[in-house]
Formats: C-alpha cells, structure tokens, sequence
C-alpha cells in the first residue's frame, strides 16, 4: 500500500511537472510572436525620431494595424541631416502634409524580404502633386547591397540593416530619409540612362536639367530613351558623341521627348493621338502591336516601360530617341 501510495505521489509530481513546462513554453511563445512594425520602432532608439514622425503625421495607428507592410526606416542621424539639408529647426517645423507624403514614400502595400528584391521600379504609398491617381515609384537596385533611388547623393538612402520581421509586414533599416524623387532624381537614379542625364546636363547653360527638377511648367510627361537607344541615334545621326551635337539640336531633342503641363499615364494614351511636345513639334501614339511612337521623321519607337511616376511628373520608357525636324 505504501509503494502505490509513493508511485501516485511521483505521478502527480511529474504530471504538475510537465503542466508547468507546457504553460512555459506557451509564454516563450508568445513572446516570440512579432510585433507591430510601430511596436518593433519602439523598441529601437535609434527609430524614435520615426515614431515620432509618424505619431505627427497620424500614420502610427495605420502601421499599428493589421495589413502587410514593407517599411523602410530612416535612423534617429538620417532624420536630422533630413531637417538639416530642408531647413527645418526640428520635427514639429515639418508641415504635417509634407511630413506624411515623405512617409508614405518608405512605404510598400507588400511585404518584401531582402531576398525578393530585385532591380527596378516598386510603387510607394505616396502621392505628390503631380497625380492623384498614381503613386510615387521608387527605384531598388539590387548589388552587394540594395540602394534606394540612387542613394543619398541623390536624395535616396542604402538599406543597413534588412529583415526585421514583425507581425504586419517587413522593416529594412535605411541610412536617408527618401525624398519624393522629381524625374531627374529617377533617370539618375537607374543606370539604363546614364547617356540621358549626361545629355540632359551637357549644356548647363540650357538648365534643362533644372526646369525638370522643378515644378514650373510641371507636371511632366517625358518618353526617356535608354543608353542602347542614344547609342543608335549617335550611329544613326553619324555624330561621334554627345560633344559633337550641336547644342540646338541637342536641346531641341531633348525637348521633343517632353510634354508640359500633363501626367499622362499610360491608361490615357490612345491609338493615333498626336501629342504636343516641349519642342512646339508633334509625334503621333500608335498602339497597334504594342504602344510605339512615330515620330515627326516617321521613325518609330517602342514604349518598352512604363508609368514611372516622379514627384514632378512620369516617365515612360522608349527604345529609340525621337527625332524633330530642324
């Protein structure tokens, strides 16, 4: 009797034993569930300027919410270079409407691990002026590392730290606050268009490069030809490079791929629409067998991109440089 007696007793130690243990490890688990992307920002210090801006612009409970979410979160040392470079005495200078487009531009409606990116165009949440339909597009360019539009030089940032899971999506730490990018910032940013920029800032005293940085007579529609594209006209045209275009023609050009005072999108453009351009001269849209342009020299280029919204503007991408009449 005394035997079963002391083998219950061990049986109901062991039972309690492994009651405490299951109930353990139910704590370790919820404590390793992810948390918020604004809990997670909360615990860093060196997010606080973040989460200070978001709780200004009214997104923190938006990012505290259920959804999924890629962020890309500029340190405490990348918001105060941010107020330094704009002028801002500190975070309560910045206009809430300026402040919360600046977020929304570090800001993707899907979750996108370090692995998934790839080199190209993501759309952001924020808006600008220029549309009210299409949202900013950002530029990731995947190396050894991953740059954001070009980097800091140009008005981007370069992701530090990459992969903070949390229950509503992703965090990859960034060393800039990313500004909305104008069309300059973009063709700089992607290297496809290299040959473009230089053209554009060959002839500084034009300030075409300038005019579409701004916003005067914005916003933009520019038809951007890529480096294989300006390889062939210089082919075509027999000049030896950019140095050898006569600045008129170089200009005039350039402004023939240009359409002020519209965000056309692709959705808008139609089977022959004649298109007036920067130039005072006209192409013509064809969308038969894919979107091309014919040109006032009845050349024809493929639209190959599309819908690269800027802040100032968009971008659609063409495979062969527009030629004027001079």
């Amino acid at each position: 009797m005394k035997t079963i007696k002391i083998k219950l007793i061990a049986l109901l130690a062991l039972v309690a034993f492994v009651s405490i243990s299951c109930n353990n490890d139910d704590d370790d688990n919820d404590s390793q569930q992810p948390q918020t992307i604004v809990a997670i920002a909360k615990t860093n210090s060196n997010l606080s300027s973040l989460v200070a801006a978001l709780e200004k612009a009214d997104l923190a409970a938006t990012l505290n919410s259920s959804g999924t979410y890629t962020v890309f979160a500029p340190t405490n040392t990348a918001f105060t270079a941010f107020l330094q470079a704009n002028g801002y005495a500190n975070l309560n200078a910045v206009p809430v409407p300026a402040l919360k487009e600046i977020l929304l531009n570090h800001v993707l409606s899907t979750k996108v691990k370090s692995s998934e990116i790839a080199t190209g165009y993501v759309k952001t949440l924020a808006k600008g002026s220029a549309s009210t339909s299409n949202t900013i597009s950002m530029y990731l360019e995947k190396g050894t590392g991953v740059d954001i539009n070009g980097g800091k030089t140009n008005g981007g940032a370069m992701v530090t730290t990459a992969d903070i899971e949390a229950s509503n999506g992703v965090i990859h730490i960034v060393d800039g606050v990313i500004g909305l990018p104008t069309i300059v910032n973009h063709a700089v940013a992607n290297k496809n268009f290299t040959t473009l920029v230089a053209a554009l800032t060959y002839n500084a005293s034009s300030g075409f490069a300038a005019t579409l940085s701004g916003t005067a007579n914005s916003p933009f529609t520019v038809f951007a030809p890529t480096n294989a594209a300006f390889t062939s006209f210089l082919t075509e045209t027999g000049f030896s490079g950019l140095p050898a275009i006569p600045a008129n023609v170089l200009e005039t050009t350039l402004k023939y791929h240009v359409v002020t005072g519209a965000n056309v999108q692709s959705s808008a453009l139609t089977n022959g629409q004649v298109v007036s351009t920067f130039a005072g001269q006209n192409f013509t849209v064809n969308l038969t067998g894919g979107p091309k342009i014919t040109d006032a020299s009845n050349r024809v280029s493929n639209i190959i991109a599309t819908d690269v919204q800027c802040s100032n503007g968009i971008i659609h991408v063409i495979d062969k440089v527009l030629l004027p009449k001079f």
